[in-house]
């Protein structure tokens, strides 16, 4: 079976769509990315790369009894043609390229959901009929479905004027402009300076047709391939023979630096981030600002969209984590590792899982150290040791029973 075939169950042809239903004025139909150059721009793209590079790694969980299968769904293949790790990344680069991410839900037969696709929202567009708001989109060369909104999950960042939909790209115009012309100087000032130009003076007055054969002519005798020599000469025809220089304009560094900053300002990252030479500190923070929020907002969609009211109540939930601690150095990975496990922290296996290697069979124990105990036990701890301490006096060490003569001397 097809991925498309569950959603063919809800499909409105287009003829059906536009007889049908009728668009909602209140906010464009349409969503495009920023002019088409948003994710074809070399920086930004990378930037949009390497979050939802990171996104993907991300693990769903399902909280709740009897979820095992849809959690099993969300781990290993959400849809037919996606797995887990291409779906968070689409996800996350589609709602990083138009600041609005759709996924709908894949049902079987019986109406239960068996899987989630993202959808492309340059081929989503939002109709209204009989007071329902339905998203209607192209699948699977430009066959249409619509769906309830209100089953769609939707994620939006830089949310304003809609209540649903994030805005668009357009702040990031001008350093798109910037970065654009910057490549095309660089092209151009490399074709500028690999041609020769020269500034050729005649001594007379010649007429129009004879000018154009005496450039001819001197290009052919002292500029082509043929003059290996390096040596130009000319006679007295030319008063005055110079070389043009041309400089192009190039950005400098400084100017440069911070167009890169209006890019990693604007997409929350930075170059060591983007270039994977990060510390530990660097991303923490990264994820702290980027992928926990993208992570948190992911799971309360996903658990909206499987979930009723009364099923959450209950704690039922999905839940999208990271392994934080194995982006540490070794020797922090070590020390964490050994003061998170002797106290009940984490498992043998989470240990094992920090440092990137297999689980062993029963390594889902938690351990604690017993010198260990909590506060209010002191006082009666202290009482004890103070008895055992009592009824301990007297005691030889030769004679653990406790006769003062080492042994139980004989009368004589």
């Amino acid at each position: 079976m097809s991925i498309f075939d569950n959603i063919r169950k809800k499909a409105k042809m287009e003829q059906l769509v536009n007889e049908y239903f009728s668009l909602i004025n209140s906010y464009s139909p349409r969503f495009t990315t920023f002019e088409g150059g948003l994710y074809e721009m070399e920086l930004t793209r990378a930037a949009i790369h390497t979050f939802a590079t990171h996104v993907s790694k991300l693990k769903p969980e399902v909280n709740g009894a009897g979820n095992e299968t849809i959690e099993r769904i969300l781990q290993y293949r959400p849809n037919h043609i996606m797995d887990t790790k291409k779906y968070l990344y689409r996800l996350a680069t589609v709602l990083s390229v138009d600041n609005t991410a759709f996924i709908v839900p894949l049902e079987d037969k019986r109406g239960v959901t068996v899987g989630f696709y993202p959808l492309a929202t340059n081929k989503c567009k939002l109709v209204k009929r009989n007071g329902v708001q339905y998203l209607v989109y192209e699948f699977d060369v430009n066959n249409t479905a619509a769906i309830e909104l209100d089953r769609v999950g939707i994620l939006n960042q830089f949310q304003y004027k809609d209540e649903l939909f994030g805005e668009s790209n357009r702040c990031l115009a001008p350093t798109l402009e910037l970065m654009d012309m910057q490549n095309q100087g660089i092209i151009e000032g490399i074709k500028t300076g690999a041609s020769i130009r020269f500034l050729a003076k005649l001594a007379q007055t010649l007429k129009p047709k004879d000018v154009e054969e005496e450039r001819k002519n001197f290009v052919a005798s002292n500029l082509s391939s043929q003059n290996n020599g390096g040596v130009m000469m000319f006679d007295q025809k030319y008063s005055e023979v110079k070389q043009i220089d041309s400089k192009p304009f190039i950005v400098n560094p400084v100017q440069m630096q911070q167009i890169e900053e209006n890019v990693f300002n604007y997409f929350g990252v930075n170059k060591a981030i983007l270039q994977n030479n990060f510390k530990s500190d660097e991303w923490s923070a990264y994820y702290e600002g980027k992928i926990e929020p993208f992570a948190l907002e992911l799971g309360l969609v996903h658990t909206n969209m499987l979930f009723t009211e009364r099923e959450i109540a209950f704690g039922n939930e999905v839940l999208f984590t990271a392994n934080r601690l194995q982006y540490m150095s070794n020797t922090e990975k070590l020390q964490t590792v050994t003061q998170l496990f002797d106290r009940g922290f984490i498992t043998h296996n989470q240990g094992l899982e920090i440092f990137n290697m297999a689980p062993v069979e029963d390594g889902d124990k938690r351990y604690i150290r017993k010198e260990y105990t909590e506060t209010t036990y002191l006082d009666s701890m202290e009482g004890d040791e103070d008895n055992a301490n009592d009824a301990g006096q007297g005691v030889s060490e030769n004679d653990p029973a406790g006769n003062e003569d080492g042994g139980g001397s004989e009368e004589n």
